[in-house]
Formats: C-alpha cells, sequence, structure tokens
C-alpha cells in the first residue's frame, strides 16, 4: 500500500519499494539501487547468491510497470563499482523500459558519463525544477525542497521488552526528504527523528506513517 504526501500543494506518492511518483510530472525518483554491488561482491569471494543479481530488475520493472512513468530519474548510486557483468542486464533493462530516464550523479557513479549517455541516459550533477531540487546527498538551499538519496534511511522501532525494528523509511525534515535505498543489497543507516520530523517505514509491503 502506497502513502501519498503533499508538498508545495504536489502530490508525491510514497511506494514499499522505495520509490516515489510525483503525480503532476509523471515523474518516478529512485535512490541508490546499487546495480553492479552484487557482481563486485562475488567476484571477491562473497557468497551472495548469484539470483540476487536479477532481483534489482525485477523490483524495477514492477515499480515502473506500477506507475508508468514520462520520466524516470535515479538519485544517485546507480551503479555501485567500474563495469562488471551487469552493466550487460542494465542495458537490456534500459532498451525495454519506455521511460525517459535520468541520473543524477552518486559518488559511486564512476562509470563515465558518456557510457550511460550512450544509452539515451541524461546525466545530471543536480536537478532543479519548479521549487524543488533532486541531488544524490542531502542539500539544503535557499527557496528549494530537496530530495535525494545516499543516506540509506532507517529509523528504530522498541516494542514491548526486548523487542526492537530497524525499518527502511522515507524521511521528511521541514525542506527535504531522504529516500530509501532501493536496491536489495544496500543496508541502512538508522537516523534519530526530532519532533517536527515525518517518518513513513516501509513493514510488510506498506508505507506507514509513524
Amino acid at each position: 500500500m502506497t502513502h501519498t504526501v503533499l508538498i508545495k500543494n504536489q502530490s508525491f506518492i510514497l511506494h514499499p519499494l522505495g520509490g516515489m511518483f510525483w503525480e503532476e510530472k509523471s515523474l518516478l525518483l529512485i535512490g541508490d539501487v546499487h546495480l553492479g554491488k552484487v557482481a563486485h561482491f562475488r567476484k571477491f569471494g562473497a557468497a551472495v547468491p548469484r539470483k540476487a543479481i536479477h532481483k534489482n530488475f525485477l523490483l524495477l520493472d514492477k515499480i515502473v510497470g506500477h506507475f508508468q512513468p514520462f520520466h524516470l530519474c535515479f538519485l544517485g548510486d546507480l551503479f555501485h563499482s567500474s563495469f562488471n557483468r551487469e552493466w550487460d542486464f542494465f542495458e537490456n533493462w534500459v532498451a525495454k523500459t519506455p521511460s525517459k530516464i535520468s541520473l543524477v550523479v552518486g559518488n559511486h557513479d564512476i562509470i563515465a558519463p558518456e557510457k550511460f549517455e550512450a544509452l539515451g541516459i541524461t546525466v545530471f550533477k543536480e536537478l532543479q525544477w519548479d521549487d524543488f531540487l533532486f541531488t544524490h546527498h542531502p542539500e539544503e538551499r535557499d527557496g528549494f525542497f530537496n530530495f535525494c538519496g545516499h543516506i540509506h534511511p532507517a529509523v528504530r522501532l522498541q516494542g514491548f521488552g526486548r523487542q526492537r525494528l530497524k525499518l527502511p523509511c522515507f524521511f521528511k525534515t521541514k525542506n527535504q526528504l531522504i529516500l530509501p535505498a532501493f536496491g536489495e543489497f544496500t543496508g541502512n543507516h538508522a537516523l534519530k527523528p526530532k519532533k517536527t520530523d515525518e517518518v513513513f517505514v516501509i513493514v510488510e509491503g506498506e508505507v506507514v506513517r509513524i
């Protein structure tokens, strides 16, 4: 189940896979997929199942199929490292995806921009659209609301007794929303919200405001 938030009179739909859809612009935002990470770790002997390579592409197909966006924008760390066999899978995925695709470059995006552009992907250091600023690292800029990734946000929840959970989340402050990492093999970082912050956790296929 999705959850819709209004920001500057615009509708943004938070999806339990970790992406966010700007309804008025038909723009799907996805952060921190880290394609290539599984192959990278397997190359150096980590016991990561080979089928994990395909999981990210299946999830991308699922969320793109759900929203059918005109424009898909990755908020950095799309590809984890230099070329490996996952790049071929990525090329095939791009070829069959009808959406316009953009990449806001992240710190892990070390593959030359020309390689992405050859696939028809537009590459930006940052993107401004109306009163919104799209970046990889969190930014503060007067007059803009910032959407970003990089942090892989999560929160810790404590129940009765010693029950504790660490859940990925969309983390919203007054002028910023940090998207969770989309990739299956990424990990996350627990943040401690202030009273004025809004947290939307992903749990059991739902986005829930806490």
